[in-house]
């Protein structure tokens, strides 16, 4: 058993070819290693100064002065550096044809994975002969390509087996009761055939005479061992005087340097060097370079695990101490760089304290690099730990910083409405209560908030925005105030409530210290004025003021530009299209939801991403291609599904409706409004409420206009009644247009004319929207 968790060490393989092809070894300085960088990454790339900064990164190479920092966002930077590693095998097969071999990946780690498919796909065009070796429980992902042939690996054949213990005796052939035993103990398995067989050299069973290998004496039933184990341990137990060595070595890993093991090892230089050699002999261990930096490899996984399982449990747990201490001590690069290899050791020797501040750090190391699915691993093994120990207060510590930890990378691989995310938030708040601590406390609380929000549980989320603005405004917390008058504000705009929403927001504006303030977006994944600006846009439209809701959408993308922030970013390219659709203004819906499209397309977020194709779905239809568009909205739609959010969702569906109406699909666009009200009364989201009554009013009419009259009216009514009570402006100018139009058509003029003007004359901004040149040109024509 391997102790260096590969499974869970982002890009181990990649970063381990990458060091022997350079040259790099724990000796070398920075500017050392960024040389020896350089010199392999020449041969396949030519834009140095983009490459190397990201291969530094993945390295951990400070680059000083040499070259600037990466400037990308950490999903974004994950996504360029594997695109440059497919680059390099690109690069390399341009000049000469390419042997690309990857052994064991049973064993690998996500993001090594999510490479490998990449590369899968690419060599398909490439000089590249790909080779991918695995045990059989291991599902690839790339069956579906036609350039993939699978072989499998089936035991020899009694033929083949003699043929190749023949081969490891040297030549000489064996008596037939002995190859007879070997047959059958091993069935064909090619690592058992040739370690029985050296198993059965090394021993006192046979002698060379003429040629060939003949028995000493008979054969008894038991002399051969019966399994890989036994033989591996029978061979190691001939070894004694090196037996140590290996099993030190097996502690460490299925590799290890010699540095290390020296360090580690008990054995003076001179006797460990001798052990080593013997180790070399017997073929069970391999070495590459020369001491003291040479590193070494156990010819097969089982050979680790054989000299692992000689030891006893307490020596083992002695060895497992031992290498954490001197990684720690003597390879602190190395500690620093791989901390969850510590975390195994320190989880190995039973030194549990050790071993969750190790997978705290490798957790958090994880998170940073965007490697979510080893984040959640590695945190998730220290709160395994943590279950075990004593409840008190330092456990309790320990466990908050564990399972805010793990809500970040929670939230980016699974979403804001997951219910592990959700638990994770829920029981960090539990834990700031029970021990009264208010600097996790907000963060908690925001990520609870953030879950109620987006499942459209609307009421416990304003609950619970509004104790964290009581609680921030209790401790004085200027920076927890800002982000609670930002939560309050969306909640409150969700449920309708626009004036207290709009003051909300405003107050966010008001509060918001540009210097003080720009860590808040890595501290809760948004900066809060950037959002509060995006929705405070919503609102303004709503309350009836187009030209600023266009002025504070636009404030809002270029404050997420300048931070330099990829979420706040998405957020605020996302939300902006539909300020522009609310205006009526399709050109700018049309260029501002491509460009979230983009944004949120190389960033990869599919929570944003799927908003800003919802409306870029819409526009599609709207400019005429229909069932592109359809398409688009279905795929948005099923994306925002995917995340477990419900929020929005009422909007979603009155855009789908308007689409499946272009279609001339006039009963499923009903249908769609319908789910549309059925989501709102069951989530209490209220913001968008008048205007599916409104078009559920033209629906009606445009499926039967003399049947469904008195239907749609009661449809407008109802509409206009909940834009007042919302003052919702712009939504009672819809209704009170819509409502007019159907008066007018009924010969009840004078009504239409009195209901419309008074609405129309209120508005001191936007003449040039869509609504109010309806409302204006059929006011005219009232006249």
């Amino acid at each position: 058993m391997s102790v260096r968790p590969t499974r869970n060490s982002t890009l181990y393989p990649i970063i381990d070819q990458l060091e022997r092809a350079a040259g790099i070894g724990p000796q070398d300085a920075a500017d050392s290693t960024l040389d020896k960088l350089e010199t392999v990454l020449a041969q396949s790339a030519t834009k140095l100064a983009e490459v190397v900064p990201l291969f530094a990164a993945l390295l951990s190479v400070p680059t000083g002065t040499r070259y600037p920092p990466v400037d990308l966002s950490t999903p974004r930077q994950k996504e360029r550096l594997l695109e440059v590693l497919v680059d390099q095998v690109d690069g390399l097969a341009a000049h000469r044809p390419v042997i690309f071999i990857f052994e064991d990946a049973h064993w690998i780690d996500p993001s090594s994975l999510e490479l490998l498919d990449q590369i899968v796909d690419r060599v398909q065009k490439l000089r590249v002969l790909m080779v991918v070796t695995f045990r059989p429980e291991f599902a690839p992902p790339w069956t579906h390509y036609p350039h993939v042939t699978f072989h499998s690996l089936n035991r020899l054949t009694r033929k083949q087996v003699d043929t190749m213990v023949e081969s490891v005796a040297g030549g000489k052939s064996l008596p037939a009761e002995v190859l007879d035993q070997i047959a059958i103990k091993t069935d064909g398995v090619p690592l058992f055939i040739e370690e029985l067989t050296k198993t059965i050299l090394e021993s006192d069973l046979l002698v060379a005479r003429n040629g060939s290998f003949v028995l000493r004496g008979p054969l008894l039933p038991f002399a051969i061992p019966s399994t890989l184990q036994d033989s591996l341990m029978a061979r190691l137990d001939r070894l004694a005087p090196v037996k140590e060595v290996a099993q030190v070595g097996a502690v460490i890993g299925r590799e290890f340097s010699h540095q290390l093991l020296a360090a580690v090892s008990p054995l003076p230089e001179p006797e460990l060097e001798n052990s080593l050699d013997q180790l070399l002999k017997s073929e069970l261990v391999f070495r590459r370079g020369v001491p003291p930096h040479a590193t070494y490899v156990f010819k097969h996984a089982l050979v680790q695990d054989a000299a692992y399982a000689t030891l006893l449990r307490s020596r083992k747990q002695q060895l497992h101490a031992r290498v954490a201490q001197v990684l720690r001590e003597h390879f602190p690069a190395q500690a620093e760089a791989e901390p969850e290899v510590l975390a195994a050791h320190y989880t190995k020797a039973g030194l549990t304290d050790e071993a969750i501040t190790y997978w705290l750090l490798a957790g958090r190391r994880a998170t940073e690099r965007s490697a979510n699915v080893e984040a959640i691993s590695h945190l998730t093994a220290g709160l395994e730990l943590l279950a075990a120990q004593p409840d008190t207060p330092e456990r309790a510590k320990r466990e908050l910083l564990l399972q805010i930890s793990l809500a970040v990378p929670l939230t980016a691989a699974k979403g804001y409405a997951a219910p592990e995310t959700a638990r994770a938030y829920t029981r960090a708040r539990e834990l700031c209560g029970a021990l009264s601590d208010t600097t996790q406390l907000f963060p908690a609380m925001y990520g609870e908030w953030v879950y109620h929000m987006v499942k459209a549980h609307q009421r416990k989320a304003r609950r619970v925005a509004q104790e964290f603005l009581h609680l921030a405004e209790q401790h004085g917390a200027l920076d927890g105030i800002v982000v609670a008058h930002r939560t309050l504000g969306l909640t409150l705009l969700n449920l309708g409530q626009l004036a207290a929403a709009r003051e909300q927001m405003e107050q966010v504006a008001a509060l918001y210290d540009p210097e003080a303030h720009r860590s808040l977006a890595f501290r809760y994944g948004q900066d809060p004025r950037a959002v509060g600006l995006s929705f405070l846009a919503w609102i303004e439209w709503l309350l009836g003021y187009p030209d600023v809701a266009l002025k504070h959408s636009q404030e809002a993308i270029d404050l997420a530009r300048d931070l330099a922030h990829a979420t706040t970013t998405a957020y605020a390219l996302s939300v902006a299209p539909y300020v522009h659709h609310f205006c009526g203004d399709l050109a700018g819906t049309h260029k501002a939801a491509k460009a979230a499209v983009v944004f949120c397309e190389e960033e990869r977020n599919p929570f944003w991403l799927a908003m800003a194709r919802v409306i870029w779905g819409w526009v599609l239809a709207e400019e005429g291609d229909v069932e592109r568009g359809l398409a688009e909205l279905r795929s948005g739609l099923d994306g925002w599904r995917e995340t477990d959010s419900t929020w929005l969702l009422p909007c979603y569906h009155a855009l789908f409706a308007h689409a499946l109406v272009q279609a001339g699909r006039s009963e499923q666009a009903l249908e769609a409004l319908d789910q549309a009200l059925l989501t709102m009364r069951e989530t209490d989201e209220r913001l968008y409420e008048s205007e599916l009554h409104r078009l559920r009013g033209e629906l009606l009419l445009r499926l039967s206009p003399q049947q469904n009259e008195n239907r749609a009216e009661m449809e407008y009514l109802k509409a206009l009644e909940i834009a007042r009570n919302q003052a919702a402006a712009s939504l009672e100018l819809r209704a009170g247009t819509s409502l007019a139009r159907l008066w007018r058509d009924q010969d009840k003029r004078p009504e239409a004319r009195d209901l419309l003007a008074p609405v129309y004359r209120r508005f001191t901004e936007g003449f040039g929207t869509e609504d109010l040149a309806r409302a204006k040109a059929l006011l005219d024509a009232l006249r």
